[in-house]
């Protein structure tokens, strides 16, 4: 088994950070500038040039398997809604309170894992799926503040990252990550495209938006293939705590250069979701050990 290296973990965790943060700075500039679904079509165009770049380069392009496409749809469509519902939601939340719903896809996994992966719902799993879900209900407050359409929208995107991250799991049993990597930008852009032009107009990026427009597309394959590597060099365990570092981030930024407000409930709240996906993680982890 390779040894652990947290130090370099550290070291791409931070790109997953940076990546993350910036995304959602750039998507919050531009969101009243073009709608969710024609930004999700320049950033999915950038990210299949992006792709097929590196595929070419590093000739792994040459064995683009066709198989197993059916799921590659359901999975790309998922993450394409909960993508466009990620967005939409930044125009309408603070920082802080959608990256706590962010947080909260580890629980929704662990709930539908034994549907789609024939995993055992264990007494562990169960409980960390109740801690997390007292968690998001403190985020959300509902009975206490309106359940606006923004709150909404940030829970239908955690429910749909999920979905994303379990058939996610399905494909790296036989499929390259440029396999699937390369089918989700595609997928992406064609989703894009049809739902940006169903009106007849689709709005052309501009000099002020074509560098934020970059930026999401750049930073949105950072972020996951930092994580992925993150994971390579460390367990879960050790990881998990580290990317919980983008919430006070985003949260100190929000604050200063948006005026939005510090809610302790969401702060409070997301640590106890960060609380829940850490002893689910843990107990895992001791079980593979």
């Amino acid at each position: 088994m390779e040894k652990s290296r947290p130090l370099l973990a550290a070291l791409y965790m931070c790109g997953v950070i940076v990546a993350f943060t910036i995304m959602a700075i750039s998507g919050r500039q531009i969101n009243f500038q073009l709608d969710t679904f024609e930004i999700m079509t320049y950033r999915s165009f950038i990210g299949v040039v992006i792709v097929v770049v590196i595929g070419l380069y590093t000739k792994t392009l040459q064995n683009l398997r066709f198989k197993r496409m059916k799921l590659h749809f359901f999975r790309n469509l998922g993450h394409f809604i909960g993508q466009n519902l990620w967005f939409y939601a930044l125009m309408l939340i603070p920082f802080a309170q959608l990256f706590a719903f962010e947080f909260s896809v580890p629980i929704w996994v662990a709930i539908f894992a034994p549907l789609f992966l024939s995993e055992k719902l264990t007494k562990v799993r169960i409980g960390s799926a109740v801690i997390g879900f007292l968690g998001i209900l403190l985020v959300a407050r509902p009975g206490f503040e309106p359940l606006s359409i923004g709150i909404l929208a940030a829970a239908g995107c955690a429910i749909m990252f999920a979905f994303t991250s379990i058939t996610t799991k399905l494909l790296t049993r036989t499929e390259n990550i440029i396999d699937i990597l390369f089918w989700l930008t595609l997928m992406q852009l064609v989703f894009g495209l049809i739902c940006s032009t169903y009106d007849g107009d689709i709005e052309i990026p501009t000099n002020e938006t074509i560098p934020w427009l970059i930026l999401i597309g750049f930073c949105g394959l950072l972020a996951h293939f930092s994580l992925t590597k993150a994971l390579s060099y460390a367990p879960a365990t050790v990881v998990t705590p580290m990317d919980f570092v983008r919430l006070p981030i985003i949260a100190v930024i929000g604050m200063l250069f948006y005026n939005e407000p510090l809610s302790i409930f969401v702060i409070i709240g997301a640590l106890i979701i960060f609380i829940a996906n850490y002893v689910n993680i843990r107990n895992e982890t001791k079980n593979v050990s």
